[in-house]
């Protein structure tokens, strides 16, 4: 297949782009060309701003791929001004699970948000909040660009040793080098992925008909206070929980795991949670006791 990846530079998007290229895939991917990648010569490379119509315009008008990957749509706009320019028999959206916000629960199904439904406004990326703004992402594309067959993959917190973020390195490199946290939310749990199984979902779906909206996850969720537990005992260092600490990177998140039901009736097993993120703890383990 002709592949389109706007972003592929960092994260996920390198998981992507190696698994479509393993699979045997053409690869372009389109980046501001500010950031080195890993690829040589086995993609092709489109530049543009994605926020700008007019660069986009220029970069794709009259292009065709067979699938589009986009992980960086982040308002309804920035559909439009992508599905205006370029053409393609499927378009795959990188989503997140902030579209269920604020009613989060143990069990998310997709039908909890359902973008057909939803009032589609047109809007730039700081128009609204980040939940609202990747709503109206989902809007634009189920609503007025419904003739494009569309997946919206609504992803949980992502992590894994490329993690650019470092929101749950946060806690690991704290209870290491004993700094002092402040956490409001020890017994919540939390639903992940790794970054590299996010990539082989994605990867996956090039070759699936489904469309629609899917959680993907790691299955289960892990509780903030078990992955602290496990790095205080692993290195028999207490953790320092304070009024007046640095502020936890997952405060004020609310408990919240996503049902995979949809994905594993279209046939893709998500692996349980546990031991990747657990071997990744240790990963942080070893990188924050280097830095001590």
């Amino acid at each position: 297949m002709n592949i389109l990846v706007l972003g592929g530079t960092k994260f996920v998007g390198v998981h992507l782009v190696n698994y479509l290229l393993a699979a045997g895939h053409d690869v372009t991917i389109a980046t501001r060309g500010r950031a080195q990648d890993p690829f040589a010569q086995r993609v092709g490379r489109i530049i543009l701003e994605r926020t700008d119509e007019e660069s986009i315009r220029q970069a794709l008008r009259g292009r065709h791929f067979d699938v589009v990957y986009d992980s960086q749509a982040y308002s309804s706009n920035e559909i439009k001004y992508l599905l205006d320019a370029v053409t393609c028999e499927r378009y795959i959206q990188v989503s997140t699970a902030s579209v269920y916000a604020p009613h989060f629960r143990l069990a998310q199904t997709e039908t909890d948000f359902d973008p057909t439904t939803h009032p589609l406004k047109w809007c730039a990326r700081d128009d609204f909040g980040y939940d609202e703004v990747k709503r109206q992402a989902e809007c634009a594309m189920f609503q007025a660009y419904g003739h494009v067959p569309a997946v919206a993959v609504r992803f949980p917190l992502i992590v894994g040793p490329d993690d650019y973020t470092q929101r749950l390195y946060f806690y690991v490199q704290h209870i290491v080098q004993s700094k002092a946290m402040h956490i409001d939310n020890l017994p919540v749990q939390l639903a992940f992925i790794l970054s590299d199984e996010a990539g082989k979902f994605l990867a996956w779906l090039a070759q699936s008909s489904f469309c629609g909206s899917i959680n993907a996850a790691n299955a289960g969720t892990a509780q903030l206070r078990d992955i602290i537990d496990y790095v205080q005992n692993k290195i028999n260092t207490p953790a320092i929980i304070l009024p007046d600490g640095g502020r936890a990177s997952f405060n004020g998140f609310p408990d919240y795991g996503l049902d995979l039901q949809r994905a594993s009736g279209i046939g893709y097993t998500f692996p349980a949670l546990d031991a990747p993120l657990y071997a990744l703890l240790d990963t942080y383990m070893a990188q924050a006791s280097t830095e001590a």
